[in-house]
């Protein structure tokens, strides 16, 4: 999946201020990040590295709904309540990336209205860039499965 919303879409002095408030972590190949309908109280931007975003199946496992690579956002649910992630999520590769808690971040885009426009638009977009990936991801799979 690429949504080709990254980090640089979000004006500079935006995108500063956030970058500010992150922290740097690396995660190995194949950690979990977040497991669906578990608490969203952080989120990540990736510098270097893969995750896979998933969905849990009825059998318990997982199928795959898309890969983020550098300056893409990890993590869309800890914006909107009930603040509760709707995918799972894997690292792919050893993975490096700013770490941010996400209570800051929601106060800061209510104190600072600009700041948290910005940051709404830019996960908006982001969310419907990857509702679109992952439709048309669902009507190739059910196009593939109708001529099986």
């Amino acid at each position: 999946m690429t949504t080709t919303m990254k980090i640089t879409s979000v004006p500079a002095t935006h995108r500063e201020h956030l970058l500010s408030l992150g922290s740097d972590v690396r995660f190995p190949a194949a950690q979990r990040l977040f497991e669906e309908h578990t608490i969203a109280d952080r989120f990540w931007i990736l510098k270097t590295g893969a995750v896979t975003l998933d969905a849990r199946l009825p059998q318990g496992r997982r199928a795959e709904i898309g890969t983020l690579g550098s300056g893409e956002l990890v993590g869309l649910s800890w914006l909107f309540p009930p603040f509760e992630w709707e995918l799972g999520a894997e690292t792919l590769s050893p993975v490096r990336a700013y770490e941010f808690d996400a209570s800051p971040v929601r106060s800061l885009c209510q104190s600072d209205p600009e700041f948290g426009f910005a940051i709404s638009q830019w996960v908006g977009m982001v969310l419907t860039r990857r509702l679109h990936a992952t439709r048309c991801r669902l009507l190739e799979l059910y196009e593939f499965a109708a001529r099986a």
